[in-house]
């Protein structure tokens, strides 16, 4: 700065009229070769043998502000700590850290993950969790993206690849309905790691471990060739032997008596097609395959507003009160929890109507375990409904596991009939009724009309189509039915299957999904699907093409084209369309039921956090974490 003395720190220095500041004179060069020295003084020279070598912030800023020579002699001693076990997934060398803290801001502040911090002083100060164990926080990988050194590195990836060798792709995440912008590195045919990208409408710059970790799932248990089962074994076949199979099965069958389930990881466009060719057949029997779905509350799916989160994910950073119906966000969507404890930090109050302990990273106070608490919110006589009504922007989140219950209909009428006397007290613009997903697949196939209840008119299916469909109850299948199990990996669905048909992954083929705030999005190749494998609507179109059902499109585009006849938001990509028939959605779900609230207790529908799709189940990290880290997951705050 002009007529100082000395050069100042720009993070330290407010701007004031009539500075003038000069970033490139001598001294300045001299002050930051200074600072430089200093920050590689104790650093080890592993840049050769270093993960973060080629990436790494240390290594930019030393050769761009850097001094081309040390003072320091080759007697003088390095500072050498001793590296920590932060568990699977982060890996250690303790030597190479300057001591920024930026892990241990974002352990405190954004995960909750508290017990990381610094000990020691000076030269004798380390970072560390102060009793040697797993970081409690399915948040933790971020830390690796946060440090500019080596220290904290991707412990799965260690030495597998080389940032220049790696293929960069830029995709989204289907392991939770969050959507979270990730960006797939892959070597030849293989995905060896995900990191995030910026995006601030969703997942602003992190992404959960599930995210980051599972992919190594995407190399085992996979289905590469059609199979069919002969004299009770699993047979290699062709394309065409398997799809002849399933068209001489679907022959003779009544379409009432044709069953269709999607599973978690179905992409919008094969739900389409499945939706159309089953149609053809005559069947409207084409639902979501959760467990023990009871009935869907009348109005659900006429108006989007019912099943979306309306305040966008963006937007519930801006309650000042939030209760949680029948959901723990931070197993069911990590990266809104980080929103709600972001929320939190800055005043928010935290309700919960559901099962405890909950393991949320953030004091709440527990409003009740079963839906009969709602009626004392409704009528005002609880010490929380006071809290709802005198906020500006109050909030509720529906967790989707009460479509799970019987009494899914008498809860969600009275959390609109809460929602409307909410949205009387608080701001004109606010929606206070938020439905929050699990699965990257329900929301989209809510828009294209699939059901998410058990099938009532059919009481004995004789054919039954699973697409990416393992969250079933096998109850409803009988074991005389036929069954096609199409998908990528060898999970539940496939071990029930008379044909199996090999789909892809969501890191092979660019495909659409929707979000749990009703943000349209598409995937992108970064490798080709392994072995005989097919993108998912390629194959239900040449099915539909052997069975002698004529559907009017041959290419992705005009499969895409048909979103806009029956779902227009599918082609509104990267937008959130507005809730235009919010309140006529809210009073449809008030009138849907009047039947008394029961007390049977909420369940949460996930009990490992790092288990809960395909893709994750057949990960060998996830493996280790869910060992090390559930155990860990118990509740950090409660009132």
């Amino acid at each position: 700065m002009e007529k100082s003395p000395k050069p100042i720190a720009s993070c330290a220095m407010p701007v004031m009229p009539g500075m003038k500041i000069k970033t490139n004179t001598p001294l300045v060069k001299k002050a930051r070769e200074g600072v430089m020295e200093f920050l590689l003084a104790n650093h080890p020279l592993d840049c050769p043998i270093c993960d973060q070598g080629g990436e790494c912030d240390l290594q930019d800023q030393s050769i761009r502000f850097g001094s081309d020579r040390s003072r320091l002699k080759t007697c003088d001693e390095k500072r050498a700590v001793e590296d920590k076990n932060f568990g699977p997934l982060v890996k250690t060398v303790m030597t190479r850290c300057i001591q920024c803290t930026r892990c241990v801001r974002f352990a405190n502040e954004v995960a909750g993950a508290v017990e990381l911090g610094t000990s020691g002083r000076g030269n004798d100060m380390q970072i560390g969790t102060y009793v040697e164990k797993a970081l409690n926080t399915e948040m933790s990988g971020n830390v690796i993206d946060l440090c500019p050194v080596g220290a904290l590195t991707n412990k799965p990836y260690a030495f597998n690849a080389r940032p220049w060798e790696l293929k960069k792709t830029e995709s989204i995440d289907v392991l939770d309905a969050i959507g979270s912008n990730i960006r797939i590195d892959s070597k030849g045919l293989e995905v060896l790691r995900v990191v995030p990208r910026l995006n601030d409408d969703i997942n602003s710059e992190w992404i959960s471990d599930k995210t980051r970790w599972a992919c190594d799932g995407l190399k085992r248990q996979r289905l590469t060739t059609p199979l069919v089962r002969k004299n009770g074994q699993f047979v290699e076949t062709s394309w065409q032997e398997a799809l002849g199979t399933v068209s001489v099965a679907l022959k003779g069958i009544k379409g009432d008596e044709i069953v269709a389930m999607a599973g978690q990881l179905a992409d919008a466009e094969s739900l389409v097609v499945l939706k159309d060719l089953f149609n053809s057949l005559g069947s409207e029997n084409i639902r979501l395959d959760s467990k023990h779905l009871e009935s869907t509350p009348a109005g659900l799916t006429d108006f989007r507003s019912s099943y979306i989160v309306n305040s966008t994910l963006n937007g519930v950073e801006e309650a000042d009160v939030i209760l949680l119906v029948g959901t723990n966000p931070r197993h069911e969507a990590a990266i809104l929890n980080t929103r709600i404890r972001k929320a939190y930090l800055n005043g928010l109050d935290v309700g919960l109507i559901g099962e405890i302990p909950a393991a949320l990273n953030y004091e709440y106070e527990h409003v009740g375990t079963d839906p009969s608490s709602l009626a004392d919110l409704v009528n005002g006589s609880s010490a929380f409904a006071k809290k709802l009504s005198s906020a500006k922007k109050p909030l509720i989140i529906v967790g989707s596991n009460i479509l799970e219950r019987e009494d899914s209909s008498s809860i969600l009428a009275n959390v609109a009939i809460l929602s409307e006397k909410l949205k009387s007290n608080s701001s004109p613009e606010w929606k206070p009724y938020a439905f929050l997903q699990r699965a990257a697949s329900w929301t989209a196939a809510l828009d294209l009309g699939f059901s998410s209840s058990s099938i009532s008119p059919t009481a004995n299916p004789k054919f039954i189509y699973l697409l990416n469909a393992d969250s079933f109850d096998e109850n409803e299948i009988p074991a005389d039915a036929f069954v096609v199990y199409q998908g990528h990996h060898g999970d539940r669905g496939a071990h029930l299957a008379d044909v199996i048909l090999p789909g892809s992954a969501y890191t092979e083929k660019s495909a659409t999904f929707v979000n749990t705030e009703g943000r349209t999005q598409i995937t992108r190749a970064a490798v080709p699907p392994p072995g005989q494998a097919r993108e998912d609507w390629k194959i239900l179109r040449a099915l539909a093409e052997v069975s002698g059902v004529d559907l009017p499109y041959e290419e992705t585009l005009e499969v895409r084209l048909r979103f806009n006849d029956i779902a227009p938001s599918l082609v509104s990509y990267d937008d959130v369309e507005g809730s235009e028939f919010y309140n006529v959605a809210v009073q449809q779900l008030k009138n849907a039921s009047s039947s008394q609230l029961s007390r049977t207790p909420f369940s949460l529908p996930i009990r490992d956090f790092y288990m809960t799709d395909p893709i994750s189940k057949a990960s060998v990290t996830m493996a280790k974490a869910s060992k090390v880290n559930n155990i860990c997951f118990l509740p950090v705050f409660k009132v």
